[in-house]
């Protein structure tokens, strides 16, 4: 009899694997959707290869994008205890917790019972102790890959969350070199409205002069006190927007708002002329949003096997074994007790209900589809914000450029203006009109480096570099 129960014990569970291995996974397996590749980024600069570069742009450690060391301890800072970073950790770890769950419906159920129990009974004998204990096991065998299947969307879960993470990496690397660059432009425009202010404050104390002395009229100092009033304008502004922009930069930072230390000025920040974008498809391994959605695809894409597998019949296991006795020395002594095992199978097919198992599967297909949507619509929304951002960068590159010899002109203008009305052979009007012109075309010239670097940032973040480190 003993040897009938060991056979028993070791054939079952061998044909249980035999039929959990011979069992199929039902549902479509995953295969990337076709899509429609540019050989080239639009916006390439003329003569310009995809391939010249032993290293592409979005390959570049943070440090050779951004040499300002200043930006670079910001922007660690800023990866290490920014808020939104370590939620998105958590939301890693939750994923990760789930996939573990899921994966356990795989897997056999095991609980120890056990119990004690007095009880008296008249007439005699009395009072009668009783102990039991019994090991319980139960399986729903996996046949159709449903357990499989939904593992697999919870795994396909774990790395859109992941790379969900890395999204936000990213995002928080462009907010911060952003936020700096605009910080250091504030700076520049400041430093030229206060040295342009002390001009004007000597151009009103000249025209107050001539004018008391009768060699020019009092339009010419109040003129000349439009001047000075426009420059003390732009210093309130400017002041405000550093104050606002070191603010948002706290935050990003995770700190109380308060002043941020500065580096390199913005016309002395590195940057390319032309960048080595690579290949555009080399981009669907680069950008986290685009692996994010193809990870959710992947998610939908199982589901719709988990929704499949509720058509068809359900196979479990049941199985027990436990001992019994009437007298508590004998059952923890190692004396005579009853002992005894139950193994049962069952099989659960679904008949009627209602329809919803066949709406359920309509939904995970529908589900599937969207995701397949909005992955190639990702995609293509890469491959044009790569695009924009290489126009943007070299077109805001040669706009930088112009407006530079603009302002040189504009600056040999004022100086001549200046000349001649301290000669006599101008009015006060034609220093008015160059003085004007050459603080806004300085004033200009300093947005459009910001606009230069802050594209040079986006084409860096359209490419997927930097959430890796």
């Amino acid at each position: 009899m003993i040897s009938r129960t060991a056979s028993i014990a070791i054939v079952v569970p061998a044909m249980v694997l035999m039929f959990c291995v011979c069992g199929c996974a039902v549902g479509p397996n995953y295969k990337r959707p076709d899509l429609n590749v540019p050989g080239q980024y639009r916006g390439l600069p003329q003569g310009t290869s995809t391939q010249a570069a032993s290293e592409t742009f979005a390959e570049m450690k943070l440090a050779a994008v951004f040499p300002d060391e200043v930006l670079q301890g910001l922007l660690k800072e800023a990866l290490v205890n920014n808020y939104d970073v370590r939620i998105a950790a958590t939301r890693v770890v939750q994923a990760g917790a789930d996939l573990g769950i899921t994966r356990a419906n795989q897997l056999p159920s095991v609980n120890l019972a056990g119990g004690i129990q007095n009880q008296r009974t008249q007439p005699l004998p009395g009072n009668v102790t009783t102990g039991a204990l019994a090991v319980q096991a139960s399986w729903i065998l996996d046949f159709w890959g449903q357990f499989r299947r939904a593992t697999e969307a919870a795994r396909a879960n774990l790395l859109a969350t992941e790379y969900g993470q890395g999204v936000v990496r990213l995002t928080l690397i462009s907010a911060v070199a952003n936020a700096y660059f605009q910080l250091r432009a504030f700076d520049s425009q400041l430093e030229t409205s206060e040295r342009t202010l002390e001009a004007d404050k000597e151009i009103v104390r000249i025209n107050t002069i001539k004018f008391k002395g009768g060699e020019s009229a009092i339009t010419d100092v109040l003129q000349a006190e439009l001047l000075q009033e426009q420059a003390e304008a732009e210093i309130i502004s400017l002041k405000q927007g550093i104050e606002q922009t070191e603010n948002q930069m706290s935050i990003l930072l995770a700190r109380n708002p308060g002043p941020v230390v500065r580096g390199l000025l913005l016309t002395q920040q590195p940057h390319m002329p032309e960048v080595p974008t690579g290949l555009p498809s080399a981009i669907l391994e680069r950008r986290p949003d685009v692996l994010q959605a193809e990870q959710s695809l992947v998610a939908a894409n199982a589901n719709v096997g988990v929704a499949k597998a509720a058509f068809f019949p359900q196979f479990s296991l049941t199985g027990a074994f436990g001992v019994q006795s009437t007298a508590l020395e004998s059952f923890l002594g190692g004396g005579p007790t009853t002992a005894a095992w139950t193994l049962a199978g069952q099989v659960a097919q679904p008949l009627y209900e209602g329809g919803r198992i066949r709406a359920n599967y309509r939904l995970a297909w529908a589900q599937r589809d969207e995701a397949e949507l909005v992955y190639k619509q990702t995609v293509l929304q890469a491959f044009g914000d790569v695009s924009s951002g290489l126009v943007g960068y070299t077109q805001s590159r040669q706009f930088r450029i112009k407006l530079e010899e603009q302002t040189a002109t504009y600056k040999e203008a004022a100086r001549l203006a200046d000349v001649r009305f301290l000669g006599g052979y101008t009015a006060f009007l034609e220093v008015l009109v160059t003085e004007q012109q050459y603080f806004t075309s300085e004033i200009n010239t300093d947005q459009a480096w910001l606009t230069e670097i802050q594209n040079y940032v986006q084409l860096y973040q359209a490419l997927g570099g930097g959430w890796r480190q």
